[in-house]
């Protein structure tokens, strides 16, 4: 697979972690992450913003490795934040565990499922 970021010189840069577009060519396979909320295996929400980040990533995580996938295969992710105070810390977050990875991304503000749930992340991933 080969997956090429794309930022047009005539719309806007984006910020560290993300490009505008990701054109992906040579794959065999897509992975569409259903939105994976803050609940571990066991059924517990950490508590704080962070923490449930962290779960929600690793959620996404494990379904990519059911897939036979990793991080790396990761074209394209939607986050979904109850509040936009959480922005920065789901940025932080974010390029903890991607590492220096990019995607295509977009982070919307809602009103998530459970109100409990602090953040819910989908994803999109090619192999």
């Amino acid at each position: 697979m080969l997956a090429r970021p794309i930022n047009a010189p005539d719309a806007p840069i984006p910020a560290t972690g993300y490009v505008q577009a990701m054109e992906v060519s040579g794959h065999a396979r897509l992975l569409f992450v259903s939105g994976q909320t803050p609940v571990g295996a066991d059924g517990a929400v950490p508590e704080g913003f962070e923490a449930q980040c962290r779960q929600a990533w690793k959620n996404v995580a494990a379904q990519l490795a059911a897939a036979g996938m990793t991080l790396d295969n990761l074209v394209m992710h939607r986050t979904y934040l109850a509040d936009r105070s959480f922005a920065l810390a789901n940025r932080a977050v974010r390029n903890e565990v991607l590492r220096g990875r990019q995607a295509a991304l977009t982070v919307v503000v809602a009103g998530i499922f459970d109100e409990n749930w602090l953040v819910e992340i989908e994803a999109v991933a090619a192999a």
